[in-house]
């Protein structure tokens, strides 16, 4: 599908919002319909004349809101919602189903989405055309399948000194994203493994690793997370962990429990710790909590990082460090691999960690984000001591928990009708069909403006006291 449109270079919108606007308002129109497929990102920012990082930034935020899908190694397509087609504004059209389906939002509490307003776009245009420049045809040549040298080695000094992590280069394997990686990691373990998740928990993780892997069990948490009792109750013999930030939980594991787990991966051979650490540059009480994986003395646990919350997820850019262990295996078995991450981001990316862009970039957004989780906490004021606030200390997003009489599922249709969209608790709930926990509501606040947090939560405030008639 050829887009023609123009892109207005005087306005006060952001290029990548123009294109954003531009394709979500022709799914609206019925214009573009289910599958039908967009321009590649390179394509569309040739014609567009603009840099290939603006258009994917577009496209990843119709990705999160769900107007657009990615195919792997065939594109991006317009996705099926179920119908969606657009509704003239007269009265003997007006379907209610339809409407619903439909629905556009004038609040968005994701928790998915991360704020796009203050992306140095004027720092990555000028970084990429130095990348591309400084290089030449060198940068086109196929390069190292763990990733390039100086990009791991940038890697394993980043993470030393942000999160504690032990690795040298050699140890770091760069990735398009991490499902590619974890698929990656099925292929060095091999079959018969038994995977255990904390549930409530990662919902698009344990789909992953359920079509990767042999088994998958679900395991109960508690304040301190996973519970090392119910994991030894278990088949397992790698358990998914998120200790830095649980998500959706935003439980801190503290260092007991660390030790704990590490001693159940030390009991037995062949057992590991996949520690995700998806969002640990984000804290606003006390110190960042240093990674699993600094603590590990013998080689068990296999470590997760993505710049998808650092930077923007659609850099499709994560890496695995492998214990060393495992990085014989991979020395075997994946010499044959091509690296699936283009050498021109990497070494963009090697250029935004190094010139310390990625530094300030990360002290702006925590400060950013500080202001929204702050304004966000004091909004939530109205609701009464019966409802609680959890996992508010880190991330960008917390729950909020309501009383034992309140049906969550209501709440959710209920917001959506007046334009808020939040996720409930329930979504997350793995392997399991009910919520063993009080109605939850999960607010991402990375998405939502400041100036509209009040008045989303007075929307969830009316809804609250209207339950039961107050």
């Amino acid at each position: 599908m050829e887009l023609t449109f123009s892109l207005d270079n005087h306005s006060k919108s952001p290029l990548y919002e123009q294109i954003y606007n531009y394709i979500k308002n022709e799914i609206h129109s019925g214009k573009m319909t289910a599958a039908s497929k967009l321009p590649s990102t390179r394509a569309l920012a040739e014609h567009l004349q603009i840099s290939r990082s603006t258009v994917e930034l577009a496209y990843e935020q119709l990705i999160s809101e769900g107007y657009v899908e990615t195919v792997p190694w065939k594109g991006y397509y317009v996705s099926d919602l179920l119908g969606m087609y657009h509704i003239e504004n007269t009265e003997n059209q007006k379907n209610t189903e339809n409407q619903k389906i439909e629905q556009t939002y004038r609040y968005d509490f994701t928790p998915n989405g991360i704020e796009l307003d203050y992306f140095p776009y004027a720092t990555w245009r000028k970084l990429t055309k130095k990348v591309q420049n400084e290089q030449e045809s060198e940068i086109f040549q196929l390069g190292d399948q763990k990733g390039e040298r100086i990009f791991r080695e940038t890697i394993a000094s980043y993470v030393h000194q942000a999160r504690g992590v032990n690795c040298g280069p050699e140890q770091v394997i760069v990735g398009a994203g991490s499902d590619y990686l974890l698929l990656l990691l099925q292929f060095l373990l091999g079959s018969g493994h038994t995977i255990a998740m904390e549930t409530p928990g990662y919902l698009h993780g344990y789909r992953i690793l359920s079509n990767l892997f042999d088994g998958i069990v679900t395991v109960e948490g508690d304040k301190n997370g996973m519970s090392v009792d119910a994991l030894r109750n278990t088949e397992a013999d790698i358990a998914y962990l998120m200790p830095s930030h649980q998500y959706p939980l935003g439980t801190v594991m503290p260092i007991k429990r660390r030790i704990e787990l590490l001693n159940w991966a030390y009991e037995r051979e062949g057992r590991y710790i996949i520690e995700d650490d998806y969002d640990s540059e984000f804290r606003y009480k006390g110190k960042p909590i240093p990674a699993l994986q600094g603590n590990d003395g013998q080689g068990k646990v296999i470590y997760l990082g993505t710049f998808s919350k650092a930077i923007a997820p659609s850099i499709r850019i994560s890496y695995l460090i492998l214990p060393k262990e495992l990085l014989a295996v991979y020395e075997k078995k994946g010499r044959a691999l091509s690296s699936t991450v283009s050498r021109i981001d990497q070494m963009l990316i090697n250029e935004f960690i190094t010139g310390g862009y990625m530094e300030r970039h990360l002290n702006k957004m925590r400060g950013i984000y500080k202001m929204k989780h702050d304004t966000l906490m004091n909004a939530l004021k109205v609701f009464p001591k019966s409802c609680r606030i959890k996992g508010e200390n880190a991330g960008v997003h917390l729950l909020l928990e309501l009383p034992k009489d309140a049906k969550e599922q209501w709440f959710v249709e209920k917001a959506a009708e007046l334009g808020v969209r939040v996720q409930g608790l329930s979504q997350c709930c793995l392997g399991r069909t009910e919520n063993p926990q009080n109605a939850t509501l999960i607010l991402g606040y990375a998405v939502l403006k400041e100036k509209d947090m009040e008045a989303a939560v007075n929307i969830l405030f009316e809804l609250f006291c209207a339950r039961n008639g107050k």
